[in-house]
């Protein structure tokens, strides 16, 4: 793990305690230059890792409050006349940031959510003709609600499909959870932590990343295990051929955590489930006997064959 990775994580662990998994998801999506979907129960601490990452990172950080009344212009800026000048000029939206929290996203409709597809995917927006880029790095991080119905929106699958990873919440230990209350009761912890990686600091290691040697056996498991997603009968629709890119983004990325400069078929299998869970719609009778996509990815771990070492 680089110096960078280490100030990174004793910073988050100032405020934001236990979660090791879901750290280095949010690290990974980091590292991968992707974008993650945070999914738990209220309270779990979702928008507090969020702010904390924006506040350790010497990255612009902006927030947006996702409500059914939000309008795609409320994201991504429009254009307002000048009538001293006599032209029209483009305001910003709070997309043009290094850092995006898409707070409680499915609260808003399926107009709001296709703002987002464009600039997740290529981190520029097109508006009157006219394309505005985003400075890298870019990393949306947006966080949802899974018991609630009243009031929300499921996501669409092409919004799905632009998250790199979808982030599941559990809830703490029992001494984590005390930590948490003792935390509490210290004046403002927030403040404790220190902005220890700059963006030149953040795009190396997106580069490292970008460089972490993969053999071939490895890229063949990768296309095997979501190749075989199409090919079970519990699935309607299987993963596409980006599931296998973020599986390849994330496995470098977990590399890199780790302190290596090549893959191993365990960094493919500890990003599976978070890579494709939300890239696979089961049939409506096989979601009524209880099974999710996660159980059939541990099916799929199981049965495809491993590479051995080259």
């Amino acid at each position: 793990m680089t110096p960078e990775i280490q100030n990174l994580r004793r910073e988050i662990g100032k405020v934001f305690v236990g979660q090791e998994d879901l750290v280095t998801g949010v690290l990974t999506c980091l590292l991968g230059g992707g974008h993650a979907l945070l999914e738990g129960m209220p309270g779990l601490g979702k928008t507090l890792l969020v702010r904390t990452l924006g506040g350790v990172l010497g990255l612009d950080f902006a927030r947006i409050q996702f409500t059914p009344d939000l309008m795609p212009t409320d994201v991504t800026g429009t254009q307002i006349y000048n009538q001293k000048n006599q032209e029209f000029v483009f305001h910003r939206g709070p997309v043009f940031t290094h850092i995006l929290l898409a707070d409680e996203i499915n609260r808003s409709p399926a107009k709001t959510h296709s703002a987002l597809l464009e600039i997740m995917q290529e981190q520029q927006i097109t508006l009157d003709n006219q394309t505005y880029k985003i400075d890298a790095p870019f990393l949306v991080l947006a966080t949802q609600n899974p018991i609630e119905s009243e009031g929300t929106y499921a996501l669409p699958e092409a919004a799905l499909d632009r998250f790199l990873l979808k982030l599941k919440i559990n809830y703490p230990g029992e001494q984590e959870e005390l930590e948490i209350l003792r935390l509490q009761t210290r004046p403002s912890v927030e403040q404790a932590i220190a902005r220890v990686i700059t963006r030149d600091q953040v795009l190396e290691l997106q580069n490292k990343t970008a460089q972490i040697h993969v053999a071939n056996s490895v890229l063949t498991y990768i296309n095997s295990l979501v190749r075989a997603t199409r090919q079970r009968r519990e699935i309607y629709v299987g993963a596409s051929p980006r599931a296998g890119i973020a599986l390849l983004k994330t496995a470098r990325a977990v590399a890199l955590l780790a302190g290596r400069t090549y893959v191993v078929p365990d960094d493919v299998k500890k990003m599976a489930h978070s890579a494709m869970r939300h890239r696979l719609l089961l049939l409506p009778e096989v979601e009524v006997e209880g099974k999710t996509p996660d159980d059939i990815i541990d099916d799929l771990l199981a049965t495809v064959p491993v590479p051995k070492d080259e």
